[in-house]
């Protein structure tokens, strides 16, 4: 004996004894079903549907990561409000995770310029949810959906000091330029002092032993001048225009946010 069950084929003991129907209109059962993997699949859409609706017509955008700890008057604060002030002056709106720290710098300095200013929070016991300056915010459940955000709807990441979150996210900007699944993605680490070790064991160590190509350091840009973050992005989004429409003149500014 078969069973159809939507597209799956259950045979034996694995047949119900109950209706799909009839389970649904019976009492309620206990809510564990909200945990069970099923419902997480709807959330999962939900999430993505939430995002792309959105994020959809969001304009050129840079995406601003750093530590979630550092602190208003912070040498890594104030540079975060200068580059999303600058970013914003420049025609492009500001993504970051919407937390305090550095996320909270960058949207401050997005808001304050009178741009977009985006939140990508994250569910987390010890998060307070999104800060006071994100004017476009989204709440997520899961990392993959929020990540998958933070590059789709980004020309470029500037990443400045963070810690194990940051670093999740710019080791993932590199494997996915690296594997060219994105293009014309440029990543700016800014802060020589916190930066220059880790770009050196990446040289000394990992492209040495082969894991790497030495080519691939190419990806990435260091700097310690905020506005010269600001000027790569702008730089790459000329050069990304021009690429798509050889008619565009040199000095086309991106569209503003």
């Amino acid at each position: 004996m078969k069973y159809q069950k939507g597209p799956i084929t259950l045979r034996g003991k694995n047949i119900p004894t109950s209706s799909t129907s009839e389970r649904l209109l019976n009492e309620q059962d206990p809510p564990n079903w909200l945990h069970e993997d099923p419902w997480r699949v709807l959330r999962i859409q939900s999430e993505f549907v939430e995002g792309f609706g959105a994020l959809a017509e969001l304009g050129p955008a840079i995406s601003v990561f750093g530590s979630a700890r550092s602190k208003p008057g912070a040498a890594d604060y104030e540079a975060g409000v200068r580059i999303a002030r600058e970013l914003v002056e420049a025609g492009f709106a500001v993504i970051t995770g919407g937390g305090p720290g550095i996320m909270e710098a960058g949207n401050k300095g997005a808001d304050e310029a009178g741009g977009t200013s985006v939140g990508l929070g994250i569910e987390l016991p010890f998060e307070q949810g999104l800060n006071d300056y994100v004017n476009l915010g989204i709440n997520f459940r899961y990392f993959f959906a929020r990540k998958t955000m933070f590059v789709k709807y980004a020309q470029g990441f500037i990443v400045l000091p963070g810690g194990f979150g940051t670093l999740d996210e710019l080791f993932e900007s590199l494997t996915l330029v690296q594997t060219r699944v994105v293009t014309q993605f440029p990543v700016v680490l800014v802060g020589h002092s916190y930066w220059d070790g880790l770009v050196d064991w990446l040289r000394d160590t990992v492209a040495a032993d082969g894991k790497i190509a030495l080519t691939d350091l190419d990806l990435l840009t260091v700097t310690d001048d905020p506005s010269e973050a600001v000027r790569y992005m702008v730089e790459h989004a000329r050069a990304a225009n021009i690429a798509k429409d050889p008619e565009v003149e040199p000095e086309h500014e991106p569209k503003q946010a």
